[in-house]
């Protein structure tokens, strides 16, 4: 085991230490030629699980549409547009409030040209695309293309023409020619035609970018001293599912299920052997083995579906209608309507195996049994951690989760078996499991409203809007409040004559909790639950307006600003496919605290990564050993970010002064205030020295 958690703190720390710069789309452009004046283009793209590459012509005012344009084509005409290998997946966002079609894993499209000039055939351009996980959302990246009369068969291309009779004379009267002139062509001419005119450009000086060759000057090496840890969000989501793992088999514990097998395997493991030593390495296999079957099971549900289907499945409608189903029906079991088990016949079985067998093949089946007998209560727990941990977009994500919740669920079994005195102070089971039952219930409910409300969303029911969803939350709350106290009571729930310390302040925590809410009916942000809650959109009525805008668009405007007032800079790299953004400037922007400080002691410019106005000229630069274009003012804003600052996911904030010298580390998608603010302030500090 010390081996394993070993690896798996590997993989995490590996993962941290990875670089800003993402390139989750591998594209392979090629030309297919054939016997027929016909040609085909044909772009293949392999994405990184969790990613997804949007289709072309999506709805105005969403994300970057993937398009392909020609800057060249000559000899060739294009036929039809572009087309994919597959159909999308279709999705409906709520932040855009629209259909979005996009593919994951791997796609190829096609496009075909008539060629009517082989000996002048040339096609050069790009294909542009945008990149989004469920973290980040890449800036327009273009991947370039350049095809001339060498790639193809010119003779047969020739004969095709004349017979097809769409040849022109001028070329007809040359079929018979077209031998001796291809034979006899001089080397320096195919050079001359084969290299693509994009390489012959000069690539831009930095006075082409800007008229502040220092303002673009990069500063990778100033950030890393000041200790930047900003890295992609997958690392975080590891920790946070593996805890989330880990709480959930904590609570599994207190479940009816759970914890009366507790001094019961104990016992059984003591009674095996008078050697208490081999007794206590018995209970370690025991515990080890419910870690490796929920691991196991981690492993097999990611590599049947893959991360990249799970992660869609997560924001499939029909999927998020079937699991808030299932969510209700484990409360109303747990509620006490109906007891869910698995079939009697799989448990005696291996109950069976377990007395029969012996060594490690017995305590094998021993802990198997457990697993099963422990289903009805686990199950709902264990059903949404996985879904969970699909949402990361990581292959490793349900692993790591279910490894959590085994290790959690694992050490009391261990710990009674090597200090056996321990069970004596053991509460007994009793009525207070069915009320810990009934609690569970009542969050279980709660959770279902969050699943049904993705569904409501994407079929545009608007029958869960945000201010019914509030209402059914508080109305919960409180009577899981009311049942604390004793005021609300099931069939199944013993005599309560008095109410326990611990039962009051979870009362308490409940009813203030309901009330907390009650503001949200009028347009309150409530951050608590804003990642559960549907959009502020979806209301109806709303008294909040309170939103920080940026003062300018434009870098070096920005910049000249600042210089002039001697106020520092906070760049904010978004984009209006950025859902993040959009996430942290209502959860975070909008506290009262960070708008005072965005608003009174920083310069605030915002730069939108696929910003579509074109430049008025086009600027060729050299990045990384590679000729690109700069056609946009988005291109533009994109490259600052990866050259100057060695990151392109958004969102990214960045803390300068009037030099473009950094204040700070770089901050990233973290819904933390007081660390934004804390973050915030540093920069301020640093500026004033």
């Amino acid at each position: 085991m010390k081996k394993f958690i070993a690896l798996l703190t590997f993989m995490v720390v590996s993962l941290a230490i990875q670089a800003q710069i993402l390139t989750p789309v591998k594209w392979k452009i090629s030309l297919s030629d054939s016997d027929t004046a016909e040609k085909t283009l044909v772009f293949s793209a392999k994405l990184d699980n969790g990613w997804h590459l949007y289709d072309m012509n999506l709805p105005e005012g969403g994300p970057v549409s993937t398009s392909f344009a020609f800057d060249k084509l000559e000899g060739a005409e294009v036929v039809g547009n572009a087309t994919p290998s597959k159909e999308p997946t279709t999705v409906f966002d709520p932040q855009f409030n629209m259909e979005l079609c996009w593919f994951a894993k791997e796609v190829t499209f096609t496009q075909k040209l008539k060629v009517t000039d082989p000996k002048k055939f040339k096609a050069e351009g790009y294909v542009e695309y945008m990149a989004c996980n469920d973290e980040n959302c890449l800036p327009p990246e273009q991947e370039s293309f350049s095809f001339n009369r060498k790639h193809i068969n010119v003779e047969k291309t020739l004969a095709a023409l004349s017979a097809s009779g769409n040849e022109q004379s001028a070329i007809g009267e040359e079929i018979a020619a077209a031998d001796s002139a291809i034979e006899t062509l001089a080397p320096s001419d195919e050079t001359s035609e084969a290299t693509p005119e994009y390489v012959e450009e000069t690539p831009a000086t930095p006075k082409a970018l800007t008229s502040s060759e220092e303002l673009w000057k990069p500063v990778i090496d100033e950030l890393k001293a000041f200790g930047d840890t900003t890295v992609s969000a997958t690392d975080m989501s590891l920790v946070f599912i593996f805890f989330a793992g880990f709480l959930g088999g904590l609570v599994a514990l207190l479940t009816p299920c759970v914890w009366p097998m507790i001094p019961m395997t104990v016992s059984f493991f003591l009674k095996r052997t008078k050697n208490r030593a081999k007794a206590i390495r018995d209970a370690l296999t025991y515990g080890l083995s419910i870690i490796v079957i929920y691991l196991v099971m981690g492993l097999l549900i990611t590599g049947i579906f893959g991360a990249s289907a799970l992660n869609d499945l997560s924001t499939n409608a029909v999927f998020n209608i079937i699991f808030f189903a299932l969510l209700v029906l484990f409360a109303v079991s747990f509620f006490g309507a109906f007891e869910l088990v698995l079939p009697a016949s799989w448990t005696s079985k291996l109950d069976s195996k377990a007395d029969s067998t012996t060594g490690v093949i017995s305590i094998f089946f021993m802990s198997f049994t457990l697993v099963l007998v422990s289903f009805s209560c686990t199950g709902p727990i264990i059903g949404t951690l996985l879904v969970q941990a699909a949402t990361m977009g990581t292959a490793v994500g349900p692993a790591v989760g279910m490894f959590g919740f085994a290790l959690a669920l694992s050490i009391p079994f261990s710990l009674f078996a090597i200090f056996p005195n321990m069970l004596q102070n053991m509460p007994k089971s009793g009525g207070w499991l069915n009320s810990v039952k009934v609690v569970l219930g009542f969050l279980e409910l709660a959770l279902a409203l969050k699943f049904l409300s993705v569904a409501d969303l994407a079929y545009g029911w608007r029958l869960l809007d945000r201010e019914v969803f509030i209402v059914l939350w508080i109305v919960i709350f409180f009577l899981l409040g009311c049942y604390l106290l004793g005021k609300l009571k099931f069939s199944h729930d013993s005599d309560l004559k008095y109410v326990s310390v611990p039962r009051l302040f979870m009362a308490i925590i409940s009813f203030a909790f309901s009330i907390y809410m009650i503001p949200g009916l009028w347009g309150a942000p409530l951050k608590a639950i804003s990642a559960f809650a549907p959009p502020l959109y979806t209301q109806d009525f709303s008294l909040y307006d309170d939103e920080v805008h940026a003062a300018f668009d434009d870098y070096e405007a920005g910049m000249a600003y600042a210089q002039k007032h001697n106020k520092p800079v906070m760049i904010d790299f978004s984009g209006y496919g950025c859902v993040n953004c959009r996430k942290m400037e209502a959860s975070v922007w909008t506290d009262p605290q960070v708008k005072q400080i965005l608003e009174n002691d920083y310069v605030l410019i915002t730069l939108m990564v696929d910003d579509k106005t074109r430049l008025p000229e086009p600027i060729t630069i050299e990045e990384n050993g590679k000729t690109r274009k700069l056609r946009t003012i988005g291109d533009k804003w994109s490259y600052l970010q990866r050259s100057k600052f060695g990151a392109n996911a958004q969102p990214f904030y960045v803390l300068l002064d009037g030099e473009g010298k950094p204040l700070a580390p770089s901050y990233a998608y973290d819904e933390d205030v007081p660390r934004y603010v804390q973050f915030l302030q540093r920069g301020l500090s640093e500026f004033k020295k």
